[in-house]
């Protein structure tokens, strides 16, 4: 497992405690910094690739992606979106970053009713309490539903999948969070792990796959070992976001990482038994003493404890695996 971090794209404390940790990978956006070219021009792309490279990291996937509500709604402007999208996967390509975390939710992104949820200790995690928006008024979108963001998904997949491939990029489809519909109106279909079968499915190709995301699929209550199993053993399982909840899909909060719901040690051991060597990195940390929660889920202690705990994981699983593979050799020539 390439174990990463999310970087900004220009550096700052956290990329030399990334490799004071011992990472030697970067998770990165765009570099919308920039300003006399777009972000997802080839010259941004290879200087900030270039930049991770001075402090000894490797970029291994961007994890942001240009306006695309249009494509997401199918309103007018999603093919001139899709062609900005094109070019930003050809730019990728030539630039050398292998994987590009993409995701299908409308109007908005990641979504919590609460920033400002109390955990372990006071330290501060987001949450999400469904029955806070039965009166929200609908977006200015209206009534979306599943139907037309399955066929616009179709309609983009069937316009990019050919350039991923062209390009050698591998498209990480990430799921719904949080996985419940509708949110304002607007229909979320990613939400489940069957979900994200269907939509790699729309146009199979070995350069389309997801974003294993354990703490929404995990809210959504898929078994998390099956999960990676199943997509593993397809090789669709690209990037890695290893994180944990607690509760269900109508109400739910985030974790530390060792106190949640999910067995993360059994989860660790099944990604290597199934030989799962791509990235991953912890997602939306807890806000720890001391901090003032500006980047709910990302602020710093929270980064270190996780990476800490996973590199705990990943040596224990390793020797486990490795023992488990010496015993089934004794056991063949016994």
């Amino acid at each position: 497992m390439q174990l990463a971090e999310f970087l900004t794209s220009q550096p700052n404390r956290l990329w030399r405690l990334t490799r004071q940790m011992g990472l030697d990978y970067a998770v990165g956006g765009l570099p919308w910094e920039e300003k006399s070219e777009k972000p997802w021009d080839l010259m941004p792309l290879i200087r900030m690739k270039q930049r991770y490279a001075d402090y000894g990291l490797n970029l291994a996937v961007i994890e942001s992606m240009p306006t695309s509500n249009n494509i997401k709604l199918g309103t007018p402007g999603r093919d001139e979106e899709i062609d900005i999208f094109q070019q930003f996967i050809t730019n990728m390509g030539a630039a050398g970053i292998p994987v590009l975390c993409y995701n299908f939710m409308a109007q908005f992104n990641w979504f919590r009713t609460s920033t400002t949820t109390m955990t372990r200790g006071g330290a501060i995690v987001s949450s999400y309490d469904h029955s806070l928006m039965a009166n929200a008024p609908f977006t200015s979108a209206g009534i979306v539903t599943e139907d037309q963001l399955w066929e616009n998904l179709h309609y983009f997949l069937e316009r990019i999948v050919p350039v991923a491939e062209e390009a050698r990029v591998k498209l990480a489809l990430h799921p719904d969070d949080p996985p419940m519909t509708p949110i304002r109106g607007v229909s979320r279909i990613l939400r489940s792990a069957d979900a994200l079968q269907r939509a790699i499915d729309l146009v199979p190709s070995s350069y389309s796959g997801i974003t294993m995301c354990q703490g929404t699929l995990a809210t959504a209550g898929d078994d998390i070992p099956s999960v990676i199993r199943h997509f593993a053993r397809q090789d669709k399982m690209f990037f890695v976001h290893f994180r944990d909840v607690r509760g269900t899909a109508e109400k739910f909060e985030e974790t530390f990482h060792d106190d949640g719901k999910t067995d993360m040690l059994a989860a660790m051991i099944t990604y290597y038994e199934e030989g799962f060597s791509g990235p991953a990195r912890p997602d939306h940390v807890p806000t720890m003493d001391g901090e003032d929660n500006e980047n709910p889920g990302y602020e710093l202690l929270g980064r270190l404890f996780g990476v800490g705990y996973i590199k705990g994981l990943m040596e224990a699983a390793s020797r486990t695996v490795q023992s488990q593979q010496l015993l089934s050799i004794g056991r063949e020539t016994a």
